[in-house]
């Protein structure tokens, strides 16, 4: 009986990557990744409020530094980040949101490793959820009251099909990736965002 468990916790151990293998894993699929495109479902949940709101579109991404993310619904909006510009454009409400001096290093390694940058491992410890299939968490190794967790689940490739981001208030951001394609040659000018001459220009909080 204890060489059968034997077997078992053998096989279980040959067959279940651990947490740093995991992480390795999805950090060597985006490093090959040149750009990609995937739509997305965005679920928010607010802790105070007890509601969430639900989201969708399209992000692509292109190597170095390039983002954007166009929402459909529930209302049209769009964020570029392209290297040290940033861009958030609502056109329902004509009003756009420009910072021109954008450090991108600032972001997180949970968006920065999308461009291949950031290590995952430098930032977090690594741990995988106790809920079945290839689910990593994510602890910041340093307190971020803008990342409490971060759970990826990740594909047998390396790819992220979701992302679940708990924020130091509880707020919870949920993100399930489909029709994911990569290397397919996005174009620059897919990130440079023309704003209307007329548009409403909002400053950031405390400006």
């Amino acid at each position: 009986m204890a060489s059968a468990l034997l077997v078992l916790a053998l096989l279980a151990s040959a067959t279940t990557p651990d947490a740093s293998a995991l992480g390795q894993r999805v950090q060597g699929y985006y490093e090959k990744t040149k750009d990609l495109e995937a739509s997305f479902v965005q679920t928010y949940t607010y802790s105070a409020a007890g509601r969430s709101q639900t989201s969708r579109g399209t992000l692509r991404v292109k190597k170095p530094g390039k983002l954007r993310w166009d929402y459909v619904d529930p209302a049209k909006k769009t964020i570029v980040v392209n290297g040290s510009r940033l861009v958030q454009y609502e056109p329902e409400e004509n009003q756009a949101y420009v910072d021109e001096h954008f450090d991108a290093s600032a972001m997180s390694a949970a968006v920065t490793f999308l461009l291949g940058k950031g290590k995952l491992e430098r930032e977090f410890d690594l741990s995988l959820s106790p809920k079945a299939g290839g689910r990593l968490v994510l602890t910041p190794r340093k307190a971020d009251a803008r990342v409490e967790q971060i759970v990826l689940t990740i594909s047998e490739s390396g790819e992220v099909t979701d992302t679940r981001v708990v924020d130091g208030s509880g707020n919870v951001n949920e993100i399930a990736f489909q029709n994911l394609r990569r290397n397919v040659g996005l174009k620059d000018d897919v990130f440079v965002l023309d704003l209307p001459k007329d548009v409403h220009r909002v400053k950031a909080p405390g400006q």
